[in-house]
This record gives structure tokens, C-alpha cells and sequence, in this order.
């Protein structure tokens, strides 16, 4: 009985031995062995982002780095074969000439390289697809910082190192760094996706940058008033209504009751503006009562039930880099 159990014991060993080797090489062969820089204060250097690249940032699950690693669902991040003659920091020198040709800005090394992660649709390598994950969005959440230490730990791949134009972004790279700043405040939005949720929903009603409807506040500039400001907008519209867009009742000498927003109010006629768009115009003389509802909003009530939570994170990023010029 003894030698039966003492038996079975070893084989147990053995086994749960192998899985850990098994699991060993893998995690070797992606570069999951380097340890992920994950706590602590972000150091924005190659090494940090080295730490990132392998772990954390989870970039190793679709890119390898020369013959390290065996991802092949996004391009090869080293030197390898005919296909990938330079490594990335030698790459993104010649891919910024490309993107600045292309959208007439100037494009430094740097700014090609955060666009790849801050807007990968932007420049698509041929042979791939567009299918790059939000970086700075959930799952994987990476910070500026820590986007700015996978940046530096490209450029080290075959490039030169410029961690000064990482920290003192050009005005490209800035444009990313806000949007990326923005998704954070959010709770990890996504803004180009936020402005789809946006013209869904927002656009008919309110004007952003000169365009759109006039039924809600002008929001070109919501984001200079804070996150806190633009939730309880969304979720509580009426807790504080924006002057000249109180919600108006007005009852006409026929029964007939209509809600909105006062749209005009010129001689003998006044226009209230429904929620859906409607304008409803009355003359004065049929008027039997028009009050002001300080405790309903113009706003639908059941936009909050019709964004998902993916939707209102991705539309209050967007919302929170509307600041104006």
C-alpha cells in the first residue's frame, strides 16, 4: 500500500514538473519572461517600457521582435528577414516621412510611433488588418506614461533614443497625449469612439464646433468644465440647466399641452421646441398658461438606459477634449 501511494506520489511530481516546464518555454518563446513593470511609479525609459511590452501592455500576444517571440497577427517590431528589413526605431524614421507626405504635418519618429498606438487605424502596414486594441481603453489600460516608456523602448530597436521629444511633445504627439489623457479621466474611454456615440445621439440636439442642432448648449467647449460636470449632465440633466434652455410648459385654451424648449418668442407667436425635434408654434391669444419646469430637462430621459457602459466611458472621453481653440 505504502509503495502504491509512494508510486502515484512520484507520478504526480512528474506531471505537475512538466506543466511547469511546458508553461516555462511558452512563456519564453512570447517574451513573457520579462517582468512586467506594472507597479510603482512609471519610469518613462526603454527598460520600463521593455517590462510593459512583455507584460502588461500584452504587445507580445500579437507583434514578435526579430526571431524573439512568435506572434505574427500585427507586423514583426525587430529586424527580420526580407519583410522587415530595419527594426522599429530605424522603421519609424521612414514610416514618419510616409505620414507626413500623406497628411501634409511634420512627423518625427516619436509622433509616428505614439500615433501606432494612440490611433493605429491611422497608418495600417500592408498585409494586416486594422485590428489593433485601444491600448489606453480596457482591457489592457495603459497610462501616458506607460505608453511613453513603450515608445522609447521601440525607438531603442535599431532608432536612436530622443526621450526629450517623448516629454516635450511636438504638436502631433500632443494631440495624442490628450486623447489619451482624456480616455483616462474617463475611466478608459475610447474618443474616437466616443464621437460615434456622440453623432448618435447628441448631434441633432446640441452644436459642437459650429455644427449640429440648437435645442441643447453649445458643448465645442464641455471639457474645460470637468468630468464631474459633463456626467451629471448626461445622467442628471435637470439638476442644473444651462440659462435659455429651461424647460417650458405650455398649456393652450384647447387642453392641448406641449413641452420643450422656447425656441422663439416674436409678436404673436411663440415656437417650443419638443425633445424630438418638433416645433410646435402657437400664437399668443391661444396661450392659457406657459411655466418654466425647473426640475425636467429638454434632454431624453432614457439616453443613460441607451448607452452601454462602453458607450458613456467612450462618449465622456470624447466630451472631455472639447475645450475649444
Amino acid at each position: 500500500m505504502a509503495k502504491t501511494i509512494s508510486r502515484v506520489f512520484i507520478f504526480l511530481v512528474i506531471v505537475l514538473g512538466a506543466f511547469n516546464w511546458i508553461g516555462y518555454t511558452i512563456t519564453s518563446m512570447t517574451g513573457g519572461d520579462k517582468k512586467a513593470s506594472t507597479g510603482g511609479k512609471v519610469e518613462v525609459t526603454p527598460e520600463f517600457g521593455e517590462g510593459l511590452y512583455w507584460g502588461k501592455g500584452r504587445c507580445f500576444t500579437c507583434h514578435s521582435m526579430g526571431d524573439r517571440g512568435s506572434a505574427v497577427r500585427g507586423p514583426n517590431h525587430g529586424q527580420f528577414g526580407a519583410k522587415f528589413p530595419l527594426a522599429m526605431g530605424s522603421r519609424a524614421v521612414e514610416r514618419a516621412k510616409e505620414r507626413a507626405k500623406k497628411t501634409g504635418k511634420k512627423f518625427t519618429a516619436v509622433d509616428y510611433l505614439v500615433e501606432s498606438m494612440a490611433d493605429p487605424g491611422a497608418y495600417v502596414v500592408e498585409g494586416y488588418k486594422n485590428e489593433m486594441a485601444v491600448v489606453f481603453a480596457p482591457p489592457i489600460s495603459l497610462g501616458l506614461d506607460e505608453i511613453k516608456a513603450i515608445v522609447a523602448y521601440l525607438q531603442t530597436q535599431g532608432g536612436d533614443l530622443d526621450i526629450e521629444a517623448i516629454n516635450k511633445p511636438s504638436e502631433v504627439s500632443q494631440q495624442f497625449y490628450t486623447r489619451i489623457q482624456a480616455a483616462a479621466a474617463a475611466g478608459g474611454g475610447d474618443p474616437a469612439k466616443g464621437k460615434e456615440v456622440y453623432e448618435d445621439n447628441c448631434s441633432d440636439c446640441h452644436k459642437l464646433g459650429g455644427e449640429g442642432g440648437e435645442v441643447g448648449p453649445d458643448l465645442t467647449v464641455a471639457g474645460k468644465k470637468g468630468l464631474k460636470f459633463i456626467t451629471d449632465a448626461i445622467l442628471k440633466p435637470a439638476q442644473e440647466i444651462t440659462p435659455g434652455f429651461e424647460t417650458h410648459v405650455l398649456v393652450a385654451k384647447d387642453g392641448r399641452k406641449t413641452v420643450g424648449l422656447k425656441t422663439r418668442d416674436e409678436g404673436n407667436e411663440i415656437d417650443i421646441t419638443k425633445a424630438d425635434g418638433d416645433v410646435v408654434t402657437i400664437t399668443k391669444d391661444k396661450v392659457k398658461e406657459l411655466t418654466i419646469d425647473k426640475n425636467a430637462s429638454v434632454m431624453p430621459e432614457d439616453l443613460p438606459e441607451a448607452l452601454t457602459v462602453k458607450d458613456f466611458r467612450d462618449v465622456l472621453s470624447f466630451m472631455m477634449m472639447q475645450k475649444g481653440k
